[in-house]
């Protein structure tokens, strides 16, 4: 018998009355799940996993093809964000097609390689950048996927992530870029509506969105359009999740993720198909 607050209960009324209740939810409607953080772990996991096998690849190359290439070079020209396909060059260059199993031409976005928009997310330049973008997911992810819930929290993230891409897709259209950084400043945006709309003090944010923002304009080499591109999605995912009405509230925060994803596809394949 299990106590109760009168009497005692036996296990299968207990079991039976877990059945019929239903499940406590966030603030925002997501599952009570989030506070495990099971996304954010998982996600951190694969950048993880892609690092590894940018890693493999350099000495895959090394072997096959006698180039020297870093990771990042192999797999942005497999997953990062390209307009125009990319195709092999002179022996020694930076180019795809260095391994002889994976084929010597990639598609770009303007050639229908839309996957970039998601697999650029998790290539990162390096072990620093890889930390550096793994412990803003860390600080930022566990909270907002408490908050949140983890089927919002992933794809809030995910959306942030391709919103960025695009925006560096569509101010330089043959750029390369890698990186988890255009989905962790779109969290630093969704950080921001959710302490609003608890009532918390959200005025800690700013100051730190206002920095990495300057630091993106100050250092070369950073990809300032995907990093507002992310910044600006999420924006406009956080404010949907956030201030959603309580009474269609996963109605209105479905029809946001959903409009944001549209409207971020429609904008890539109009120019892929005019460039």
């Amino acid at each position: 018998m299990i106590p109760a607050s009168v009497g005692h209960h036996c296990p299968d009324c207990v079991a039976e009355g877990r059945r019929t209740q239903r499940p406590a939810l966030t603030h925002f409607g997501g599952s009570q799940l989030g506070m495990h953080g099971y996304v954010t772990k998982t996600l951190i996991g694969l950048n993880a996993l892609a690092l590894i096998a940018g890693a493999l690849l350099v000495g895959m190359a090394a072997i096959f093809d006698g180039g020297l290439f870093t990771a990042v070079t192999q797999w942005q020209f497999i997953g990062g964000v390209f307009g125009d396909t990319i195709t092999a060059g002179p022996h020694g260059a930076v180019y795809a097609g260095a391994l002889p199993e994976y084929g010597s031409v990639w598609p770009g976005l303007n050639d229908g390689g839309y996957y970039r928009l998601f697999t650029a997310m998790f290539i990162h330049y390096g072990i620093i950048h890889f930390a550096m973008n793994m412990w803003a997911l860390w600080v930022l992810g566990r909270p907002l996927e408490a908050a949140l819930g983890p089927v919002r929290f992933a794809a809030a993230y995910l959306l942030c992530g391709i919103g960025g891409n695009v925006a560096g897709y569509i101010f330089s259209a043959n750029g390369v870029g890698a990186g988890a950084s255009t989905a962790i400043y779109g969290l630093f945006a969704i950080y921001f509506f959710v302490l609003k709309r608890l009532g918390r003090d959200a005025s800690a944010i700013i100051p730190v969105i206002v920095v990495n923002v300057a630091i993106s304009f100050a250092i070369p080499g950073i990809g300032i359009a995907g990093h507002l591109g992310g910044l600006v999605t999420g924006a406009i995912v956080g404010a949907g999740l956030a201030y959603a009405p309580k009474e269609h509230r996963t109605l209105v925060q479905t029809a946001v993720l959903v409009l944001t994803f549209l409207g971020l596809m429609g904008v890539t394949v109009a120019l892929s198909l005019t460039r």
